[in-house]
């Protein structure tokens, strides 16, 4: 029993947080309702002639009341033509019986104040109905019950102004809400695939360095065992780099340097059996730059060490005062002709573009493969000098 409380309690919070969420509804116009019920006791007391005709009268009014507010909070019901037929019947009802009956019966004149505003919205169609039937509702209410009435005329005014003022700033809120919801979802999605990008940059570099100076030290067992365990030393070294590095990612702050990323890059082609040439120059970066800069150098390295086939593989980093460029060069065995750049390139290609950049990737002017990034120099702090 107990159980069954809780669960009732949750069913009761989570409704009223979704009505929460979704604004008010038709219902929160009802009890307006209740300002016909001087035209019911006028009915009632006698003192209304043809009472049947009174009755069915007020019966349809309520009718059509009810339809117009419970329709003006969907948006596709609220913009057909039959409720504007709907609005129209109710208009000319209720003045109508305002004319035939008079005295109490002008309180239906604010009810149709109420159901215009729901449904009326935009500035421009508010003027054009509102002035209209504002004095429309002052000729009949002058009419027949003289300046005594005077405060349903401006009832009517307000209830149709206000209605349409909160219903717009609530649809205005609910656009705003989805908005920040569905960009939440954009800033999750992003989140998860500069996430996916830096895990499968970072693994795929370390584990193939893992890879190749495990090669390394299978050959050198038999021969030197010194030089076999300066190999596993050396994956120990890059086991926990890697750790660390994942842990930056995660958290979103890992700032590459590009110095340490050439002088990685360096170990790891020469471990491979690929004769390194590292060549930099240009002027001090912004850690941004210098990060994207070397996750191409990451890549390019892990994609020559794995697939190349390379003896020779050249990393370039230089520049002017506006653009700087790193370009990767092996004399591999290159790419087939027509084939897709992998994920890790692609990848970057975004990574790079959205920096204001371009990295373009295809066979070298001597064969085997090159990768080029451009980016736009944003000058780091220039070193102290001194006098």
């Amino acid at each position: 029993m107990r159980d069954w409380w809780r669960c009732r309690r949750a069913a009761l919070r989570a409704r009223a947080e979704k009505r929460h969420q979704e604004g008010p509804s038709g219902l929160s116009l009802l009890p307006w309702l209740l300002m016909g019920l001087g035209a019911l006791s006028h009915l009632i007391s006698g003192e209304a002639p043809n009472p049947w005709i009174g009755g069915l009268g007020l019966f349809a009014f309520n009718t059509l009341y009810i339809a117009i507010v419970v329709r003006a909070f969907d948006r596709h019901r609220r913009e057909t033509a039959f409720t504007w037929w709907l609005l129209a019947a109710l208009a000319v009802l209720t003045f109508a019986l305002a004319i035939g009956y008079g005295r109490e019966w002008l309180l239906l004149f604010p009810l149709l104040g109420l159901a215009v505003g729901a449904i009326v919205r935009g500035a421009v169609l508010l003027r054009l109905i509102v002035f209209p039937l504002v004095l429309a509702v002052s000729a009949v209410t002058f009419w027949r019950d003289g300046w005594d009435s005077f405060g349903v005329v401006y009832g009517t005014f307000i209830s149709v102004m206000v209605t349409a003022a909160i219903l717009t700033l609530n649809s205005t809120v609910l656009q705003l809400r989805a908005t920040q919801e569905e960009l939440a979802r954009t800033a999750v999605e992003k989140e998860r695939l500069r996430f996916s990008r830096d895990l499968h940059d970072l693994l795929g570099h370390t584990l193939s360095v893992v890879v190749v100076k495990a090669e390394a030290a299978r050959r050198l067992a038999p021969r030197d065992l010194d030089l076999a365990f300066a190999q596993l030393a050396d994956i120990e070294t890059v086991g926990r780099q890697a750790l660390t590095e994942i842990r930056e990612a995660v958290t979103g702050y890992r700032e590459a340097s590009l110095t340490t990323e050439l002088d990685r890059a360096r170990d790891a082609l020469s471990s491979a059996g690929i004769a390194p040439v590292v060549r930099q120059s240009g002027p001090p970066l912004e850690p941004q730059t210098e990060a994207l800069l070397s996750w191409v150098v990451r890549e390019s390295v892990t994609n020559a060490v794995r697939h190349s086939g390379a003896t020779r593989c050249e990393i370039e980093v230089g520049g002017g005062p506006e653009r700087v460029r790193v370009t990767v060069t092996d004399d591999g065995r290159g790419v087939p002709a027509g084939a897709a750049p992998g994920s890790g390139l692609r990848g970057l290609r975004e990574r790079v573009a959205a920096a204001g950049g371009t990295l373009d990737s295809g066979p070298g002017p001597r064969g085997g493969y090159r990768v080029t990034a451009e980016l736009p120099v944003e000058p780091g702090v220039e070193p102290a000098t001194e006098p």
